[in-house]
């Protein structure tokens, strides 16, 4: 995994897209300052300790972030309502970064998840 696959695939989309999924990867690396930037399953990746806690995905009328996990998102309750989503993905506007709170609690869990294992 390299940081500069995460540049090419966000070097590649148009605005607002880049810009908002910048961000969003700010914002994850700084919660998570040592994690390893790759690409996982053809979109952005964030590994810790081994284990990718956060990732994101552009598409035509959306972006999404990805936790990796079909639980995460049921376990974060209210923080995402207003939010259309799937069992692995939260859909957010291509014009509207995720707040950092939000990103907080969805890593958290993640690594919460994790930790059980």
């Amino acid at each position: 995994m390299s940081a500069k696959e995460i540049d090419d695939y966000l070097a590649a989309l148009g605005e607002p897209h880049r810009s908002t999924l910048e961000r969003l990867r700010e914002v994850i690396m700084e919660l998570e300052p040592t994690a390893d930037q790759g690409i996982s399953y053809r979109a952005p990746a964030f590994r810790v300790n081994g284990q990718v806690v956060a990732g994101f995905a552009a598409f035509k009328n959306h972006l999404s972030y990805l936790p990796h996990s079909g639980s995460v998102l049921d376990t974060v309750g209210d923080a995402v309502a207003g939010y259309e989503r799937s069992k692995g993905a939260l859909r957010f506007p291509v014009d509207r970064p995720l707040p950092k709170a939000l990103v907080r609690k969805l890593i958290a869990a993640k690594k919460r998840l994790l930790a059980q294992r």
